[in-house]
């Protein structure tokens, strides 16, 4: 009998992606978390250099070493393509895992609008002519067309890019560190008009929104060299650069004598341009520029992983699932995703920081729930690495990042977002998922019986070739 071939399987043939190890996983981790030190001038801003440095460093602490440390362990235990939408799936079902894919999704689509838009303003600082008319917009949506055809050119490609943004985005930062202990005080009587207040709460929600993201570069375990070892050490790593991206600069501003009140978006090019003259307020703009481009780069490499890895799995339509022959790149999901992201340029610059947060919180708190239930149901699956302290450890490891949702939702759950409060958009969201699983269910019925057909197809190809032989 001939062997029934795979219709997912025919559309991957021919992948040969390189791995990706382990400095270009870090960088790549660290644009989908935090992409350099924009981002924190609100946590100055309405906590002051003081508290703002203090929850700078406390975030990680309880935010993102818990939440690394559950990744490392998933991670390197389960390397799938869709990485945390392949855990929870695999620990808690079909529905947890279509809902943990569809909360990522729905964000996805508020939050990227909100890296080619930055991009756009930084732009129009260095130069003004983007801001008339549709240009910015065709900017923005050069930004996209960009960023996919990096994506096209496979993982690799996009990790490598990542590297390089890295060493430039940060240079003006660190000529900023270097240069502030020469200028002690340099800006201490410089007129500053306050920003918009918002208080040492409205920081520490800002701060968990700059730390969060850990969990992106799972979606790309398939391409990564010797997963079991590099996760946990790309992972912890990129904690480390993150925390210090952040807070040098802070100190060094600080130091500077930067009027806190007065710090928001475009401070950080005011300070080096007094600390190091126009060219490295030029650099430092154009750098916020690269920011931007790197974080939506790189978030389309990982966002683009979920349709493919749920087409495999009979989720979505079997079109999902189609791969470039040569690099990998899944790429129906990445030209679908990005139309999907061009259409919300228009929304303007809002990071709905709350709506983020606790979709973010509901999938991070359906990781950690599958973390604990590996554990308990699948004791023998071999861990390279694991959250110290068995059962217990991994449970006590997800209560600071708990409570730090809980908080959130205390503190934003009644904001007004796109005319509706956060917590009611939110649970919008989640019951929109429960209910395209539903109307999924027939598709997901015929993908199996054909999974089935193809599998006793293969079985009896290999024992007929087994007698032959």
């Amino acid at each position: 009998m001939t062997r029934v071939a795979s219709p997912i399987a025919v559309a991957n043939a021919g992948r040969r992606p390189r791995p990706l190890t382990l400095w270009p996983l870090v960088a790549a981790t660290f644009f989908m978390v935090s992409g350099g030190t924009y981002g924190t001038e609100d946590i100055v801003s309405g906590a002051g250099y003081g508290r703002a440095i203090l929850v700078l460093v406390l975030t990680p602490l309880l935010w993102s070493i818990p939440t690394a440390l559950m990744i490392g362990e998933l991670g390197a235990a389960l390397p799938k393509e869709g990485g945390y939408y392949a855990w929870v799936r695999r620990a808690l079902g079909d529905v947890w895992g279509f809902q943990e894919a569809w909360l990522s999704l729905a964000a996805s689509v508020f939050d990227m609008a909100i890296y080619p838009t930055l991009f756009v303003l930084y732009l129009k600082r260095l130069l003004p002519w983007f801001g008339s008319g549709a240009r910015g917009v065709l900017a923005g949506a050069a930004v996209i067309g960009l960023c996919v055809i990096l994506n096209l050119a496979g993982v690799r490609a996009v990790a490598d890019t990542s590297v390089w943004l890295f060493v430039v985005l940060s240079a003006p930062f660190a000529a900023i560190v270097v240069l502030a202990p020469f200028h002690h005080g340099a800006l201490a009587h410089a007129s500053a008009v306050p920003a918009a207040g918002i208080g040492i709460s409205g920081g520490v929600l800002v701060a968990m929104w700059n730390y969060m993201g850990w969990d992106n570069a799972s979606t790309i375990a398939a391409d990564v060299h010797r997963p079991h070892h590099n996760y946990p050490r790309a992972m912890l790593g990129a904690v480390g650069i993150v925390a210090l991206s952040y807070v040098l600069p802070v100190v060094a501003a600080w130091y500077a004598g930067t009027p806190a009140a007065g710090f928001d978006t475009g401070s950080w090019a005011d300070l080096a341009g007094t600390l190091g003259g126009r060219w490295l307020r030029a650099f430092t703009a154009m750098a916020a520029m690269l920011s931007a481009f790197g974080m939506f780069n790189a978030l389309v490499l990982s966002y683009s992983r979920l349709p493919l890895a749920m087409a495999q799995d009979g989720m979505l339509p079997r079109a999902f699932a189609r791969v470039h022959r040569r690099t990998g790149a899944p790429w129906v999901s990445i030209v679908v995703l990005a139309l999907a992201w061009g259409a919300c340029l228009r929304l303007g610059f809002e990071r709905l920081v709350a709506l983020d947060i606790m979709l973010y919180g509901i999938s991070l708190a359906l990781e950690f729930a599958a973390l604990v239930a590996l554990r308990l149901r699948a004791p023998d699956l071999p861990r390279a690495f694991s959250v110290p302290g068995g059962v217990r450890g991994t449970i006590a490891v997800a209560v600071p990042p708990m409570a730090l949702l809980v908080f959130s939702l205390l503190q934003s759950g009644r904001d007004h977002l796109l005319g509706a409060k956060a917590l009611l958009l939110a649970s919008g969201i989640v019951a929109g998922g429960f209910l395209l699983y539903a109307l999924g269910g027939p598709a997901r019925s015929r993908f199996r019986k054909l999974r089935l057909i193809q599998d006793s197809g293969a079985a009896i190809s290999g024992e007929a070739l087994g007698e032959n032989e």
